[in-house]
């Protein structure tokens, strides 16, 4: 498995923990039996969980203060999962590049969501980037 799909994955985890309220190691590890037992990329998934859940609160204030007038409780369900998907990766994971990250979050919701999500989340994503540089 490549890393685009374990990303997707991800994604797919993160939209149904949001849907449910439910951000458990639980449902992760059901998540996982279900979609990746033979995955190559398994700690790839359980770095980006444990940012991504960890730090969720800074995550969403984070994007909230990246994007103009939108509240995370008025984003797209998958929207919402991507971008945080994405800025866990790009605050936390050190080790993968802004740039493949912002790519890589584009490319899903031009796959997954409406015809401007790309945009939107290049444009929260940019500004996650900017501050994170500034700081």
């Amino acid at each position: 498995m490549r890393r685009t799909e374990a990303r997707e994955l991800f994604m797919q985890l993160m939209f149904q923990m949001e849907v449910q309220n439910d951000y458990s190691q639980e449902i992760k590890e059901r998540f996982l039996s279900e979609h990746m037992q033979e995955s190559n990329q398994q700690e790839y998934f359980n770095r980006l969980f444990t940012a991504a859940v960890d730090h969720l609160s800074a995550i969403d204030e984070k994007l909230e203060s990246c994007s103009d007038n939108w509240k995370t409780s008025r984003m797209a369900k998958v929207d919402l999962a991507i971008l945080r998907l994405s800025a866990a990766e790009i605050l936390y994971l050190d080790d993968v590049p802004d740039s493949a990250s912002i790519n890589e979050a584009v490319d899903m919701a031009k796959k997954f969501s409406g015809d401007d999500s790309g945009k939107f989340i290049n444009g929260i994503l940019g500004k996650v980037v900017r501050s994170k540089d500034a700081e």
